[in-house]
């Protein structure tokens, strides 16, 4: 960082490290321990869609990539779903039994590495991953990847447009020495009718 953008109050971002995706296995046994969240096996990799062969060609390689079988004999991986939602941003969705989070992790590590290293690191938003508790409700860890920090994301069922703020700050705390959890609660985004959640 330079003097001018010291004196003018600029700040460098924060470069993510998408290698903390890699402590999520460990967060929700922790989390599963604290709340009784357990993993769907679903989550997904959220990003602006770009124009062009190129990208699509990398989508396309990355969807045929987590698409691929699961190396036993005679069992097909479950697929791989592309959405749009209101907004405009492109949602992959990688689905695996409950008990994959390792195999979810390096699912959404790859897809999010494969756009990276391609040079579309900007039109990466956010990395989810979904849990349920016994009672079915629905709560997702999300990766900000241009702030390289976590957050906890609890919609309230059946009422549109509610969170149970008590249990995002619950999490935060029990989380808060296993994941880089965002400090800034206002960056803390709903992500309502994110797929996968």
């Amino acid at each position: 960082m330079g003097i001018l953008d010291t004196l003018f109050g600029r700040t460098k971002p924060v470069q993510p490290k998408l290698d903390d995706l890699f402590a999520l296995p460990g967060a929700a046994i922790q989390l599963q321990a604290a709340t009784g969240f357990t993993p769907t096996g679903s989550g997904s990799v959220c990003f602006r869609a770009v124009e062009g062969k190129t990208f699509s060609d990398i989508q396309k390689d990355v969807r045929e990539l987590l698409d691929m079988d699961t190396g036993k004999p005679g069992e097909a991986g479950l697929p791989v779903e592309v959405t749009k939602d209101d907004y405009g941003y492109t949602w992959l969705v990688s689905n695996h039994m409950s008990d994959e989070m390792d195999g979810l992790v390096t699912d959404l590590h790859a897809v999010n590495s494969a756009l990276v290293d391609n040079g579309f690191g900007p039109q990466l938003l956010c990395t989810l991953v979904a849990f349920r508790d016994e009672a079915h409700r629905p709560f997702a860890l999300v990766y900000l990847y241009k702030r390289g920090t976590f957050y906890p994301f609890a919609p309230v069922p059946g009422r549109q447009d509610r969170r149970d703020n008590a249990l995002e700050l619950q999490v935060k705390g029990i989380l808060e020495n296993e994941l880089k959890i965002e400090p800034d609660l206002a960056r803390w985004f709903p992500v309502w009718g994110a797929p996968g959640l």
